[in-house]
């Protein structure tokens, strides 16, 4: 299973570093991608037929959520049947990804090795963005023009949406390190990666992306003074924030304030904001029970905007209100159990927090997906496919359930390696 892990993660990197992945030929190497993966494992499952299935909970509502925008197309409950179609591809795959992603990591090697995957990653991309903030040239990587204008920061178009990936990366690192889950000598790397990861989102000027690292931050205080844990490795994350912000400082404190205080003019206005909540509600009361059609949002929502100033309005800036109003109270259901299988699962794990390496990820699977769930409701993070997918990943980390160790990792941490540390 060793070529899926690695095969899942570059996929994952793939979306992350192609502009998120909002772009049409992305999304098709992404779908593909995962078509491919998912029939080599039929392929190799048949010829084994030995393994078992690994289906995690949070699958099913996640059907369920799918089967909902199937009968959309079936029985032509869509303003667009086209739209929910390339909506539904996308769903598909997210689905494909996670299942896949279950049956390829079932150890405790294999989750840290993908842990430290995806903090490197964050690593690389948020350098990658800080020196293009530096050195901005009005091009996405220097060379890429944006057709249709934005707010870059890193490979996104818009800020805002590298703010929500960096709040899904930092509890990777941030939270095995405030609880000690770090081997000594890398205390200083993982550090180091979340200290950058903390610039980065900072110098990024995201509102939304800093008021919810603000509240991921607040909930990871209080969920350590519930369970009581007082490792001296708490201070070790107060001071990476602190440096964090001291090198924001250093660099130019001014400019953050500036952008996070104003209102830029390729960004919708708080009164804007404000009327696209109002007239998204409208719509999900005309069409209260099945919506409009995922993916439809953009060419239906025009009659009910109050405040028109002549820009095309693709998205409600507030992921609740959008989904209700594309799949209405059925959706709705469907991804409220969703989140209610992911939070209850997660506060099972951390039942022994602080005492285990599996119960450090269900935390910092809890933060990331609390910091892109605040950051939701006045933004739309969850429809830009690259972040859409890491959320998926969060809430699976989550949920997940490290089986005992095998006899290889037993042998392991009876010769000092220490099985979950990273």
């Amino acid at each position: 299973m060793r070529f899926f892990r690695i095969a899942i993660c570059g996929l994952l990197a793939f979306a992350v570093l192609a502009f998120g992945a909002v772009e049409e030929w992305s999304q098709a190497v992404l779908e593909v991608g995962a078509a491919v993966l998912f029939s080599l494992w039929a392929v190799q499952q048949y010829r084994r037929k030995t393994e078992q299935l690994v289906i995690t909970p949070e699958l099913f509502p996640l059907c369920a959520f799918t089967l909902v925008v199937i009968c959309q197309l079936v029985f032509h409950l869509t303003a667009s049947r086209y739209y929910t179609r390339i909506e539904l591809q996308l769903l598909i795959t997210y689905v494909v990804l996670l299942f896949l992603l279950s049956q390829a990591f079932t150890r405790r090697s294999h989750w840290r090795g993908f842990v430290w995957f995806v903090m490197t990653l964050g690593f690389l991309v948020s350098v990658f963005a800080i020196l293009q903030h530096l050195t901005f040239n009005g091009k996405l990587y220097w060379f890429r023009e944006m057709r249709f204008g934005g707010l870059p920061f890193g490979p996104y178009v818009n800020r805002n949406h590298f703010a929500g990936f960096a709040e899904m990366v930092i509890p990777l690192a941030l939270v095995p390190l405030v609880l000690g889950r770090v081997r000594r000598e890398r205390i200083f790397l993982v550090a180091l990666f979340a200290m950058v990861l903390i610039v980065a989102l900072l110098l990024s000027a995201s509102r939304g992306g800093i008021v919810s690292f603000a509240v991921q931050m607040l909930l990871l205080f209080l969920l350590l003074l519930i369970r009581r844990i007082r490792s001296r490795f708490v201070i070790a994350g107060g001071v990476v924030i602190l440096c964090a912000v001291m090198f924001v400082s250093w660099i130019g404190v001014q400019q953050v304030l500036t952008r996070f205080a104003g209102i830029q003019t390729l960004e919708v206005s708080a009164g804007k904001r404000a009327a696209m909540r109002q007239g998204t509600w409208r719509l999900f009361l005309d069409h209260p029970l099945l919506g409009t059609g995922l993916g439809t949002f953009e060419i239906v929502f025009p009659p009910y905007d109050s405040v028109y100033d002549g820009k095309i309005v693709n998205h409600a800036h507030n992921d609740y209100l959008e989904f209700l109003a594309e799949t209405g109270m059925v959706g709705g259901l469907c991804c409220l159990w969703f989140l209610w299988v992911v939070l209850l699962q997660s506060l099972k794990g951390m039942a022994e927090l602080g005492e285990s390496f599996g119960s450090a990820l269900n935390l910092a699977g809890l933060v990331a997906c609390s910091g892109i769930l605040v950051h939701s409701l006045v933004d739309f993070n969850l429809r830009t496919p690259a972040n859409a997918l890491l959320f998926l990943v969060s809430a699976h980390l989550a949920a997940l359930r490290l089986p005992p160790a095998v006899p290889e990792v037993a042998e392991n941490e009876s010769q000092g390696r220490g099985v979950g540390k990273h």
